[in-house]
């Protein structure tokens, strides 16, 4: 594992864009503080800019790094759920205005499965990118294999199939927390 690890930062490094097993579903990715490697997502997608990705982080002192508050219940909200959940937060700092919504906003997970992508994102010490790979507006792939071959070609790098160690096959669930701590699910 470590080889790929190091295969993949290598990528990330120079700007490219990787396809990788995450804690939920495949996911397309890249550096998230380059903004021309998360311009390359938006075209591999087809996905206009408006629509932010969802940023994974390694743990909650990385999400303070990115951020200029963070709720104070942010380590029991992250805690709260046991499948996979994404977190809507205000006050994203540090990071490209193509990635970050307009409002300020943007989602980010912390992976609590999936040996292969939580490692990736200790060693990197940054946090990446992670979107469906898929083509907006179509579903996305479950599985490596469901992924389309367009999809496929056009990133840097695809990370050996065999790191999907505890496919969960859906993507995270969508919770938006505001500042003072209310919580609003996006996503179920």
């Amino acid at each position: 594992m470590i080889e790929e690890i190091n295969k993949v930062i290598g990528i990330l490094e120079t700007g490219g864009v990787i396809l990788y097993p995450t804690d939920t579903i495949w996911g397309i990715g890249c550096d998230a503080t380059n903004s021309d490697a998360v311009r390359k997502i938006y075209d591999i997608k087809k996905r206009p800019d408006s629509k932010s990705c969802i940023v994974l982080m390694s743990d909650l002192n990385h999400v303070k790094s990115y951020f200029k508050q963070l709720p104070n219940n942010l380590s029991d909200v992250n805690s709260e759920y046991d499948s996979p959940t994404s977190i809507i937060l205000s006050g994203a700092k540090d990071l490209p205005e193509n990635l970050v919504a307009s409002d300020g906003t943007l989602a980010m997970r912390i992976p609590k499965n999936n040996s292969f992508c939580i490692e990736l994102l200790k060693k990197f010490k940054k946090p990446i990118v992670s979107t469906s790979a898929n083509i907006s507006g179509f579903d996305a792939p479950k599985m490596f294999v469901d992924i389309v071959d367009e999809i496929k070609e056009q990133v840097d790098y695809i990370v050996d199939p065999s790191f999907d160690d505890e496919p969960v096959n859906q993507p995270s669930r969508i919770v938006k927390v505001n500042e003072s701590g209310g919580i609003q699910i996006i996503r179920e």
